[in-house]
């Protein structure tokens, strides 16, 4: 089984997100070429233990037939190295996960963003709609970034 990771900031609205929209892709086939055994995950950067997702989040996961609770985590150097993918929704969350792995070349090389050409950004604190936006972002994301770094064609 593989794992992979989405770390944001506060791991309540963008990386829960992730997470649930790559479980939810997987679980109705909408992911072809990507291996069923993949276990999914999220962590943030500056995230502190158990603060609830955010109700916005869960509400736009709700509205698309996705449910997720859940509670923050922060990111960890053990998370890292148990990963065989991390996936980070900035640049600078890149750059912090590989702070955490910094001697550990290994780890360093599956730590990537999920948009690599755009951060994705965070909608906390914003109207419902910032949240819907990331979310189709996510959709759009996940499941071709995933068969392109997972190694896995359709």
């Amino acid at each position: 089984m593989q794992t992979v990771l989405f770390v944001c900031t506060g791991n309540t609205c963008r990386s829960p997100m992730a997470e649930a929209i790559a479980r939810e892709l997987l679980a109705t086939g909408q992911m072809d070429g990507v291996a069923d055994d993949v276990f999914f995950a999220s962590a943030g950067t500056a995230a502190d233990d158990g603060t609830p997702y955010t109700d916005k989040a869960v509400e736009v996961l709700r509205r698309r037939g996705i449910r997720h609770e859940g509670s923050s985590k922060p990111l960890s150097a053990e998370m890292i190295r148990k990963a065989d993918l991390v996936l980070a929704l900035t640049d600078r969350h890149r750059l912090a996960a590989l702070a955490l792995v910094a001697d550990e070349t290994a780890h360093a090389a599956k730590i990537v963003r999920l948009d690599p050409l755009h951060d994705i950004d965070d909608p906390f604190g914003g109207p419902i709609e910032a949240y819907d936006e990331v979310a189709d972002q996510l959709f759009e994301q996940i499941p071709a970034r995933l068969r392109a770094l997972l190694g896995i064609t359709a």
